[in-house]
């Protein structure tokens, strides 16, 4: 019926390709859940649909993750899993899709009876925990816009006593805008309770130096988990939860009771990602859980969970958190960037590069590696070693990792269930350097297993806002067009952040202005004895005036550091306008005699005038500016000059100023 379907669509239109038929299929794809039970045990399994193969990409697979419905669960393929009492349960699959286009497959709920729960037999029983852990964070995928992920929270009593205590999920970051995540499920197994947010005291404690903050003695990297975990040991409880509501808008509190000691439990959370999640696919979003094994005590583990936000599931993978980052700022902070890779071959990897590449504005000698997986050490400059370790190279636009024989086996690679041990990373952090300009940078890794061809990352992009620089500027200005002209300003201006290239500024100023505008005419009239008396006017009109100017939008250029131009529209509008006009006329009489005139002074005909005329709110004026700026023009002092063409008279203006921008 499918095949049909598409065929019928092929031939009413023959433009659409066979792809585009494909990628608009709305046709689910589904993975039924089958099982066998065996007593106290239940054999599971699932008929995956066919993967539809993202073009250059390495082959696609699926990975699994599967819920017992008893606090249990599995990443295999096929797990099997002996139940320790009798009931129903409701197993549950996730199966994601790597390298394929379209969805993950959804898989229905299946209640499983078990009425016999004799049989002691085991089938897996090692502990994920290892040395003094006791807080395992894991999740199924990584997060996409309009999807759901799982959030496993696993929890130990490593005390020797039994204990009750909570646990605390801080998620949606505030350094975002929407909200990345909605809490749609928690799955709880063990009698827990979701209880409300306990009220945090304002008056902390006065024990809250830095000294309560000191990282765990030692970083355990798991082959399980699929990030690292920043953890640390805390004792001011209070102030940890301070902290982390000013980090984050929203949080869940779980309540446990009566753990024995060395117990180990489960907790799932649905979390699902909105569509309005950032779109930013090298960007890393957090989840913070705070854990606190004994309510009487103030002592709590933290682990800060990382991870990137993707389009499509693919386990090779660069990321950094600069985003978005303040310029003003960012100068005394160390830029995060994290690189994951995965062995999807059929044998093991000795060898691992990656080459990542490296925008210059960046210091590469201050590259510091954070962790990393598999983990070892680095690799001595000075001598060739003959174990396993991390050797770093740095050139002029790259930076190189080469894990050096390492054992990193393959996901297609016989007996390999486990398929986080075929994965890896590198996390590494470093500083810009002293003049790095305002600028968006763009850095992918081509990923080397030994001699194989290199798999190319996506890009992982950093980006500043654009901040607020707010200048002080004044100046002089030139009508030519007007006589004695003379006319002063002050004002400010509003425009990103010191911008690299181009970029839009705003303007408002006042100014005084002064001016002289000259008239001159005449008046005659004949008396009745036919005398003409002409009287000829000298006016002069002294304008004071004080202005508004304002430049809505212009469009600024940096070429360098020292040199910018721009253009924009300029609007102008007389708030005041004082006019001391005079007007002196001197009086003639004419007398005609024949084809003979007599002109005779006349002084009784003289006139001497003068008036105060004032307006409000008039000359209002349009046009259009550009302009060239020289001296730190990015931020601080520079020189300026500016011709605006006005289209009502007077048409010119030019304008000479200073501005400073902070």
């Amino acid at each position: 019926m499918r095949g049909y379907i598409i065929l019928y669509c092929t031939v009413l239109f023959p433009f659409l390709s066979f792809g585009q038929i494909l990628i608009n299929d709305t046709i689910p794809r589904i993975a039924p859940i089958s099982y066998e039970i065996i007593g106290n045990q239940v054999a599971y399994k699932a008929e995956m649909p066919p993967l539809n193969q993202i073009a250059g990409a390495p082959k696609a697979f699926y990975t699994y993750y599967w819920e017992f419905g008893d606090g249990n669960y599995s990443f295999k393929q096929k797990p099997t899993h002996r139940y320790t009492s009798s009931g129903t349960y409701e197993a549950k699959l996730w199966a994601t899709n790597n390298y394929d286009n379209g969805k993950p497959p959804a898989s229905r709920p299946k209640s499983i009876i078990i009425g016999d729960a004799s049989d002691e037999a085991s089938v897996d029983s090692n502990s994920p925990f290892i040395e003094n852990d006791d807080l395992i964070l894991k999740r199924n995928r990584e997060p996409i816009p309009d999807q759901e992920m799982v959030f496993i929270t696993g929890y130990k009593n490593t005390n020797n006593y039994v204990s009750s205590g909570k646990l605390y999920l801080f998620y949606n970051d505030n350094q975002f805008k929407n909200d990345n995540f909605i809490l749609e499920d928690t799955r709880l197994h063990h009698g827990e309770k979701i209880i409300p947010l306990p009220i945090i005291s304002e008056t902390l404690s006065q024990n809250d130096d830095h000294t309560l903050l000191a990282s765990s003695a030692h970083t355990t990297l798991q082959n399980r988990t699929l990030f690292v975990q920043d953890t640390t040991k805390r004792k001011n409880l209070p102030l940890t939860l301070e902290e982390s509501k000013s980090l984050y808008r929203n949080y869940q509190v779980i309540a446990f009771n009566d753990m024995q000691p060395g117990e180990e439990r489960n907790i799932f959370r649905t979390l699902k990602t909105t569509p309005e999640m950032i779109k930013d696919t090298s960007a890393i979003v957090t989840l913070r859980s705070i854990y606190v094994p004994d309510e009487n005590f103030d002592n709590h583990t933290v682990k800060d969970t990382e991870m990137e936000i993707v389009t499509s599931h693919d386990p090779n993978k660069m990321s950094s958190n600069g985003w978005l980052m303040n310029y003003r700022l960012v100068r005394f902070k160390r830029l995060k960037f994290k690189v994951r890779f995965q062995n999807n071959g059929e044998g093991p990897a000795n060898t691992i590069k990656l080459a990542v590449d490296t925008p210059e504005m960046f210091d590469k000698t201050t590259l510091q590696i954070d962790g990393m997986y598999p983990e070892c050490p680095i690799c001595p400059k000075e001598r060739e070693v003959n174990y396993s370790c991390l050797d770093t190279i740095l050139k002029k636009d790259k930076i190189i990792f080469q894990f050096n024989r390492i054992y990193l086996p393959g996901s297609q690679q016989k007996n390999v269930e486990e398929i986080d041990s075929t994965k890896g990373f590198v996390k590494y952090s470093m500083r810009f350097g002293k003049n790095f300009h305002k600028k968006k940078t763009k850095s992918r890794t081509a990923i080397y297993f030994d001699k194989n061809e290199p798999i190319i990352t996506n890009y992982a992009t950093t980006r500043f806002i654009p901040g607020i620089s707010i200048g002080a500027k004044a100046g002089y200005i030139v009508v030519p067009e007007l006589d004695n002209q003379k006319e002063y300003f002050v004002g400010a201006t509003l425009s990103p952040f010191k911008s690299y290239r181009g970029y839009y500024q705003a303007e408002i100023m006042a100014s005084a202005s002064s001016y002289d505008e000259l008239r001159n005419f005449e008046t005659s009239s004949i008396d009745p004895n036919g005398t003409q008396s002409l009287i000829q006017f000298s006016e002069t009109n002294t304008f004071n005036n004080i202005s508004i100017y304002a430049v809505p939008g212009s469009f600024r250029y940096n070429f360098n550091n020292f040199f910018a131009m721009g253009a924009g529209i300029q609007l102008k509008m007389d708030i005041t306008s004082k006019n001391d006009q005079e007007t002196i006329g001197e009086g003639f009489s004419i007398f005609r005699n024949g084809q003979t005139t007599e002109i005779i002074r006349n002084p009784d005909l003289d006139v001497l005038e003068t008036q105060e005329i004032k307006d409000d709110f008039t000359n209002i004026q349009t046009g259009v500016f550009v302009g060239m700026n020289f001296g730190t023009v990015r931020i601080g002092p520079s020189l300026g000059i500016r011709y605006v063409h006005n289209f009502d008279s007077p048409n010119s203006q030019i304008q000479f100023y200073g501005i400073w921008k902070f």
